[in-house]
C-alpha cells in the first residue's frame, strides 16, 4: 500500500485553542485531579484498615524493606539510560527548538509518572496484604478482605488515570497544535520505563518464585510460603516489584501512548476535535472507574470473580453510554464542520459521512473489545472452566503431560485472542473505508474506548498479588486459621484470574495503540518527504517488496529473541536461588526445625541483583532494533519490522500468559484437594508446570506489550531522520550506513554480554558463582 501524501506541511502547528476549547480541555484536567483525589480517599481507607497481628506485621515489615531497596536500586540504574535517551531525543528533528523541548522534557515526565505509578503501586500493596490476612480472620472477613484488596487496586487504578490524562492535558494546553509531537515524548518516556521495570520486576519475582518453589515444595515438601524457606520473603517482594509495580507502570505507559496516538491522528482527521475528544473519552472512563470500584461488593456465597467482573460490566456499559453522548453533544454532524484537519483530503474522502456516528462506533468497538478478552482469558485461566480442568486432569499421568496440557491451551487461546483484537482492529478501520488517516484515527478511538475501563483494569490486577502476599503472610505468621485460610485461598485464586484478565486486556491495549502510532508513522514520513521536498515514490513500499517482507521476519525474530532473553535471565538467576535455599537447608539443620531463622535478606539480594544485571540487554534491543532497520534498509522495511512485531508479539503475548495462567491455577486445582490433593504426585506434577509458566506468564509475556509500544514510538520518533538522510539534498547514504552498524553493534554486544553471564551451581555446601 503506497502511502498518501494529503498532510499540508506544518499544518498541525497552525491549530489554536479558542477560550471554549481550554475550557474544555480544563474540565478534562480538572476531572483527572478528581481521580487523584479519589485515590488519596482510598488508600486512606485502605490504611485505617486493622494490620493484624505482631508477627503478621514483622513479616510485612521484611517485605516492604526488600521492594523499596529493589525500586530504589532499580531507579538508580535506570537513571543513566533516562539521560540518554534524553539527550538523543534532543538531538532528533524537531519543527523548531519549542517542540525539541518540549518532546525531551516531557519524556522526563513520562517516565517519572511511569515509575511514580509503579512505586505508588508497589508500596500500597505492601501495606495492604497484612490487612487483608488480618480481615480474613475477623467476622464478615469474605467482604472486607475483597473490599480491602481490590480498593488497594483502586487506588493504583486512580493514579494511573489521573496523571495519564492530566500529563496529556498539560501538553494540549501549553503546546496546541504541536502537542501530539510533544507526547510523543511523553509517551516514550512511559512505554520505556513501563518496559524496564516489567522486566526487571519480573525476573526477579519470577527467580524467588521457581526457586522456592523447586526447593520447598517439591524437594522438601513443605508448604508454598513455609517460613523455614529462606526464598519465601523474596518471593512476596517479587509479587509486588513485578505484579504490582510492573503492572501498574505497563497500564499506565498503555494509557499515556494510546492517548499519543490518538492526539497525532484526530488532529489529522479531525483537526481542533480531533485533538481533544481523545481527551474527553478517557475523561469519561474516569468517573465510571470511581462507580466501579466503590460499586464492588461481595455478596454471601458469591465467587469474588463474579463481583469484580459485575463491577467491570457495569463500568463498561456506562463508559459506553456516556461516550455516545459525548460524541453528539462535541462533535459536528459532517466533516465540513470540523475545524481544520490538517489532512486536508478528508473533508471531500469523506463525502457527507458523520463524524459522530464513526467516533461512537469506534468507542463502542474498543469497549466491547475489553469485555470479550475480560470473557476469553477468564474461560482459558479460570479454575472453574474446561481448559484448567483438563490441566489439572493432566496431572494425573505426570509433569510432562501438564507441560503439553498447558502449551495447548497456550496456542488455542492465543488464536481466538489475536482474532478478536483483529477484527476490533478491522471493525474499527472499516468505519471510514473513505480515508485512510480517519480508519486510522478510529482505530485509535477504539483503543480509548478500552482506555475507559483501565481504572477497573488496574484495580483487577493488583488484586491478585495483594492476595497473594496476604495468603503467605499468613501462612508464614500462623495467625489464620479455618475459615479465614479458606478466605484466602479463594482470593488467591481469584487474583490468579484477574491478572490474567488484565495481562490479554493490557496486550489488546497495545495492539490497539501499535496499531494507530503505526498511522503515527506513516504520517511522519509524509511530512518529513513534503519537507525534503521529495515525492512519496521515492519511498514508494508495498507489502509484496522483499525488503518489507525482510522487515516483517527481523520485527517477529525481535519477538522472540526479548521472549528468549528474559525467560533465560529467569532460569540463570532462579538457578542462583535453588543454590542459596539448598545451602542454607544443608548448612543449617535447624532451619528445617524451625529453631533458626532462614537468611532472607541473602535471597533477596541475590534477586535484586540478577534482575538488575539484566534489564540493560533487553533494552537495548527494543530501543536500537528499530533504528538498525530504519537507517540500514529504510522506511518500507522498518514499517514491516513493526507489523512483524505487532503480529508476532500479539499471538506470542497471549501464549504465555494464559499457558502460565493454566498452569498457576491447575495447581491451584490439585491443592484443593483435587486428583490427589497436595503432597500427592498430581500436586508434584502442576508445581513443576507452575514453575514453568512463572516466567511465561509474569516476566516473558506481559514485557511484550511496552516492547511492542517502545519499538513503534522509537520508529515515529526516527521517522523525519531517516528520510532526510534518504532522500533530497540531505540524503546520505554513508551516515545511514554508519548509524545502522553502531546499532547493530551495540545489539550484538548487549546480547553477547547477556550470554556470557552463568550461574554456575555445583555440590560445593558453601559457596555458590553468580557470574
Amino acid at each position: 500500500m503506497y502511502l498518501s501524501t494529503t498532510l499540508a506541511e506544518g499544518a498541525a502547528t497552525q491549530l489554536t485553542l479558542g477560550g471554549g476549547d481550554r475550557i474544555v480541555v480544563g474540565v478534562v484536567a480538572v476531572v483527572a485531579l478528581v481521580a487523584l483525589a479519589v485515590g488519596f480517599i482510598l488508600r486512606r481507607e485502605v490504611l485505617a484498615a486493622g494490620e493484624g497481628t505482631q508477627k503478621m506485621q514483622e513479616i510485612g515489615q521484611a517485605v516492604q524493606e526488600g521492594a523499596v531497596a529493589y525500586l530504589n536500586r532499580q531507579f538508580r540504574t535506570l537513571a543513566v539510560f533516562v539521560v540518554i535517551v534524553f539527550a538523543l531525543l534532543f538531538a532528533l528533528p524537531a519543527d523548531d527548538l519549542a517542540e525539541r523541548i518540549g518532546r525531551s522534557i516531557f519524556f522526563l515526565v513520562g517516565a517519572a509518572f511511569s515509575a511514580a505509578i509503579g512505586y505508588l503501586g508497589m508500596r500500597l500493596a505492601t501495606f495492604a496484604n497484612i490487612r487483608v490476612a488480618a480481615a480474613a480472620r475477623e467476622e464478615g472477613g469474605r467482604e472486607k478482605a475483597t473490599r480491602i484488596a481490590f480498593r488497594t487496586g483502586g487506588v493504583v487504578g486512580m493514579f494511573t488515570v489521573g496523571l495519564g490524562l492530566l500529563g496529556a492535558t498539560i501538553v494540549v494546553l501549553v503546546y496546541a497544535g504541536q502537542a501530539p509531537k510533544v507526547l510523543e515524548g511523553f509517551g516514550f518516556g512511559a512505554a520505556l520505563l513501563a518496559m524496564f521495570m516489567r522486566v526487571g520486576g519480573g525476573i526477579f519475582t519470577k527467580a524467588a518464585d521457581v526457586g522456592a518453589d523447586l526447593v520447598g515444595k517439591v524437594e522438601q515438601n513443605i508448604p508454598e510460603d513455609d517460613p523455614r524457606n529462606a526464598a519465601t520473603i523474596a518471593d512476596n517482594v517479587g509479587d509486588n516489584v513485578g505484579d504490582c509495580a510492573g503492572m501498574a507502570a505497563d497500564l499506565f505507559e498503555s494509557y499515556a501512548v494510546t492517548l499519543v496516538a490518538a492526539l497525532i491522528l484526530g488532529t489529522a482527521a479531525f483537526g481542533l476535535q480531533g485533538l481533544l475528544f481523545p481527551l474527553i473519552v478517557p475523561a469519561i472512563g474516569v468517573i465510571t472507574a470511581i462507580i466501579g470500584v466503590y460499586i464492588t461488593r461481595a455478596r454471601e456465597g458469591e465467587n469474588g470473580l463474579t463481583t469484580i467482573n459485575r463491577s467491570f460490566y457495569y463500568s463498561a456499559l456506562i463508559s459506553a453510554v456516556l461516550s455516545v453522548f459525548a460524541a453528539f453533544v462535541y462533535l459536528p454532524s459532517s466533516f465540513a464542520e470540523l475545524g481544520n484537519p490538517t489532512d486536508t483530503g478528508v473533508v471531500a474522502e469523506m463525502g457527507g459521512a458523520d463524524p459522530r456516528i464513526i467516533a461512537s462506533a469506534a468507542v463502542l468497538i474498543g469497549i466491547v473489545l475489553a469485555g470479550i478478552i475480560l470473557w476469553l482469558t477468564g474461560y482459558f485461566t479460570g479454575t472453574e472452566h474446561k481448559p484448567v480442568k483438563t490441566v489439572g486432569e493432566s496431572s494425573l499421568t505426570g509433569p510432562a503431560t501438564v507441560i503439553l496440557a498447558g502449551i495447548s491451551i497456550g496456542f488455542e487461546s492465543a488464536v481466538y485472542t489475536a482474532l478478536v483484537i483483529s477484527a476490533a482492529v478491522f471493525g474499527a478501520f472499516a468505519l471510514a473505508t473513505g480515508s485512510v488517516t480517519v480508519s486510522l484515527f478510529a482505530v485509535a478511538l477504539a483503543g480509548t474506548g478500552l482506555l475507559t475501563t483501565v481504572g477497573v483494569i488496574v484495580a483487577m490486577d493488583t488484586f491478585g498479588p495483594v492476595s497473594d502476599n496476604a495468603q503467605g503472610i499468613a501462612e508464614m505468621s500462623g495467625d489464620v486459621e479455618g475459615k479465614g485460610v479458606d478466605i484466602l485461598t479463594e482470593l488467591d485464586a481469584v487474583g490468579n484470574t484477574t491478572k490474567a484478565i488484565t495481562k490479554g486486556i493490557a496486550i489488546a491495549t497495545a495492539v490497539l495503540a501499535a496499531t494507530a502510532l503505526f498511522g503515527s508513522y506513516r504520517d511522519a514520513i509524509n511530512l518529513a518527504l513534503q519537507k525534503a521536498g521529495a515525492a512519496i515514490e521515492d519511498l514508494a513500499y508495498a507489502v509484496f517488496t522483499p525488503s518489507t517482507l525482510v522487515g516483517v521476519v527481523i520485527g517477529a525474530s525481535v519477538v522472540f529473541m526479548f521472549s528468549g532473553l528474559a525467560i533465560n535471565a529467569v532460569s540463570r538467576a532462579a538457578g542462583a536461588i535453588v543454590f542459596e535455599v539448598r545451602r542454607q537447608f544443608r548448612d543449617n539443620p535447624g532451619i528445617m526445625e524451625g529453631t533458626v531463622r532462614p537468611e532472607y535478606g541473602r535471597v533477596v539480594d541475590i534477586c535484586t541483583k540478577d534482575s538488575l544485571r539484566e534489564l540493560a540487554t533487553p533494552g537495548l534491543l527494543a530501543i536500537f532494533a528499530p533504528i538498525a532497520v530504519g537507517f540500514g534498509l529504510g522506511v518500507g522495511p522498518l514499517a514491516g519490522y513493526l507489523a512483524g512485531a505487532i503480529a508476532c508479539g500479539t499471538l506470542m503475548a497471549v501464549f504465555l500468559a494464559n499457558s502460565g495462567g493454566a498452569w498457576d491455577n491447575a495447581k491451584k486445582l490439585v491443592e484443593d484437594g483435587h486428583h490427589g490433593g497436595k503432597g500427592s504426585p498430581a500436586h508434584a506434577a502442576t508445581v513443576i508446570g507452575d514453575t514453568v509458566g512463572d516466567p511465561f506468564k509474569d516476566t516473558a509475556g506481559p514485557a511484550i506489550n511496552p516492547l511492542i509500544k517502545v519499538m513503534n514510538l522509537v520508529a515515529v520518533l526516527i521517522a523525519p531522520a531517516v528520510v532526510t538522510l534518504s532522500v533530497g539534498s540531505s540524503a546520505s547514504p554513508t551516515w545511514r550506513v554508519i548509524i545502522a552498524l553502531v546499532a547493530v553493534v551495540i545489539i550484538i554486544a548487549a546480547i553477547v554480554t547477556s550470554k556470557r553471564r552463568t550461574t554456575t551451581i555445583t555440590d560445593t555446601p558453601t559457596e555458590s558463582k553468580v557470574s
